[in-house]
């Protein structure tokens, strides 16, 4: 009986969890605060519906294991080095003037030096997840503010790590020396990391070969899964954190060739037992104790958002960011995150706070994360509000310059993004003596291409002034080469604002973005897989000696079509997301003996419709394309339909029903 309780709990749980993921989601809030939320909910101060035991908190510890272990599969110490100055610099003095702001206040409060400590080092921290996602909606990832505040989320995700290892040490009974204690946890990391290099080195990349030429994802997956938990046991048989080691198999990992298919094998799973955790770290929040405390939450979560955006907005300025970059930067980060609750858990778990000190701490952390994307998704309009003649004076420096050097120009062609593809189109421009202008937002690019002699600058294209300046009124053609579709439907927006005759070229990777991209306002819509598909076919054909002139047809005819032919394809149940769902593909579905269409006229079943078609039917060795409305269909017979996975689903249930 107290089994089922507790199945019946978890169907509750994961009920709940699926309401308030959804009801957020239509927000486009982070699905963190609606686990947040279900924990508060669930929990044992609210109406106990949180199973009691151990298990949930173990699945959930495990979720921070897959967390530590996806941020090392991203970390990358090329990519520290290449970006020091932004990481180190200012990362490192906000955690440390944060650590040391806020352990002081809790000090002073009246709480233990050691915990003060650690509760600095929660108010230091901010929400990564949240965060990159908020930025990539806003298309603002690569934008000044953008990346400022990703390299700053980069230093503080690493500083993580030290606190896994310092925690249960400040927790010890004293016994020991700290000083000491620290030294050994210290050479237990090294020892820790020396074990993860040495096998990630000599035998992770071989054991993923192995892995990977047996092609099965199952296999795949379970290895991934079974080496980031065995890291995690070595560092917890260390006397270190389970996540500690997982991020170090993720450092490990991250630096082979399998990084990102082995991200999106973890993700599931990550995802899943992180919401656990966020659920778990909601059930500690007792709401009778937030309205006894509210005074000291208001004043945490005031410090989160305003000493802790001060803080950040000062370091950048002192950086020589104007002050609009530097109050976008500030609101992105003025909150709390999920580390905070992940090192706050850790903390109750060593004693090393006590339930009502942890709070007020766990009640600002989540209202400042309910807040923050409010102020990521409005921090533009308020820093052109606040600073509007200092912050669009850089702007109007990019703009001007751009207009001088784009003077005389005429007839170009604008290339919206000068990564390789972008680079690519203008050598062959150059090679035809037509001018051309690239705008980007990446300044290692700009620097090493304008050194080479291209005329390519530091614009944002989906602006309207940047385009303006760079003629698009005199311009002959744009080309959009970013390989995102909200970015690309931005661009076309902007110019057809200001030019609605003139070409547009968009390369997208797939095409599920084509009929959007054309429905904004594109001439032409390049998918690259498409493309590709029709370059090897191309080869093909004339290796096989098929004349010129028809090879060019084919290719013509396939172009001309928008690739619907190509577009047509069996994709079995491989169906990755809402937009493959939606889409059209083929489907073939064999009459065995019994079925309904068997003896009735094509016509008669009524298959045709908006979006599903008949487009053969294929009797032995004998295919009929189309078939003939009066055709009548026998046992054994396979029509190949098109249409959405809905739409076929329905119609293979009409056709073998019995």
């Amino acid at each position: 009986m107290e089994q089922h309780s507790t199945f019946l709990d978890i169907l509750i749980l994961m009920a709940l969890s699926v309401v308030a993921v959804a009801a957020l989601r239509r927000f486009n809030l982070s699905p963190i605060l609606g686990y947040l939320f279900v924990g508060v909910i669930a929990g044992p101060y609210a109406l106990a519906w949180l199973p009691e035991g151990d298990a949930i908190h173990l699945l959930a510890e495990i979720g921070v294991v897959f967390l530590l272990f996806t941020i090392g599969l991203e970390f990358s110490i090329s990519q520290l080095v290449a970006m020091r100055t932004a990481v180190l610099g200012l990362g490192g003095a906000q955690v440390l003037i944060s650590i040391t702001i806020g352990g002081v206040i809790a000090y002073f409060a009246g709480i233990s030096w050691e915990a003060s400590l650690i509760i600095g080092a929660i108010l230091a921290l901010s929400s990564t997840a949240l965060v990159s996602k908020q930025l990539n909606e806003q298309l603002e990832i690569q934008s000044r503010h953008g990346r400022l505040s990703i390299s700053v989320l980069l230093f503080q995700d690493i500083a993580v790590v030290p606190f896994l290892v310092i925690i249960p040490i400040l927790a010890s009974d004293g016994s020991q020396d700290i000083g000491l204690a620290l030294l050994i946890a210290l050479a237990k990391g090294a020892l820790a990391f020396a074990i993860m290099y040495g096998v990630g080195r000599y035998a992770l990349r071989p054991v993923f070969h192995a892995v990977s030429a047996a092609k099965s994802s199952e296999l795949f997956t379970l290895t991934t899964l079974l080496i980031a938990l065995t890291a995690a046991a070595i560092t917890a048989s260390l006397g270190l954190s389970l996540a500690l080691g997982a991020f170090l198999a993720g450092m490990m990992l991250g630096e082979t060739e399998y990084r990102h298919q082995i991200e999106a094998e973890i993700r599931p799973f990550r995802d899943i037992l992180m919401g656990l955790f966020f659920i778990s770290v909601g059930a500690l929040l007792s709401l009778s104790n937030v309205a006894d405390n509210w005074l000291w939450i208001l004043l945490i979560v005031a410090g989160l958002i305003f000493i802790k955006g001060l803080l950040v907005a000062a370091l950048i300025r002192i950086m020589g960011y104007e002050n609009g970059v530097s109050f976008r930067t500030a609101l992105v980060l003025a909150h709390g995150g999920e580390f905070g609750f992940a090192l706050l858990t850790l903390s109750l778990q060593q004693n090393l706070l006590t339930s009502d000190e942890s709070q007020p701490i766990l009640a600002a952390l989540i209202i400042s994360m309910a807040l923050a994307p409010l102020m990521i998704r409005y921090n533009g309009n308020l820093a052109k509000w606040l600073f509007r003649k200092s912050y669009l004076k850089g702007r109007q420096l990019q703009t001007t310059r751009i207009s001088h050097a784009c003077s005389d120009l005429s007839g170009h062609v604008i290339l919206c993004g000068f990564g390789r593809i972008g680079q690519n189109l203008a050598s062959f421009l150059k090679e035809e003596n037509i001018p051309y202008v690239g705008l980007d937002t990446n300044p290692s690019v700009i620097k090493e291409t304008w050194e080479a002699g291209e005329s390519v600058y530091y614009g944002d294209a989906t602006h309207r002034d940047m385009l303006s300046a760079a003629g698009i009124n005199r311009a002959k053609a744009i080309v959009v080469t970013f390989d995102n579709a909200q970015t690309a439907t931005r661009i076309i927006e902007s110019v057809r604002q200001r030019n609605n005759d003139i070409p547009i070229i968009v390369r997208t990777r797939h095409d599920k973005h084509l009929e959007s991209l054309m429905q904004a306002g594109a001439s032409e819509v390049v998918p690259d897989a498409l493309e590709a598909s029709m370059m090897l076919a191309s080869r093909l054909l004339r290796m096989l000696d098929v004349d010129h002139n028809e090879v060019e047809r084919l290719i013509k005819n396939a172009r001309d079509n928008k690739y619907q032919r190509l577009r047509q394809v069996f994709s079995g149940d491989k169906l990755d997301t809402i937009e493959d769902i939606n889409r059209e593909r083929k489907h073939t579905v064999v009459l065995p003996p019994g079925s309904y269409a068997i003896g009735q006229a094509i016509g008669e079943l009524g298959l045709s419709k908006d979006r599903l078609s008949l487009n053969a039917v294929r009797r032995g060795r004998e295919k009929f394309t189309p078939p003939s409305v009066d055709f009548l269909l026998q046992a054994g017979d396979a029509l190949i339909l098109q249409g959405s996975s809905e739409e076929l689903a329905h119609a293979e249930k009409t056709l073998l029903r019995g």
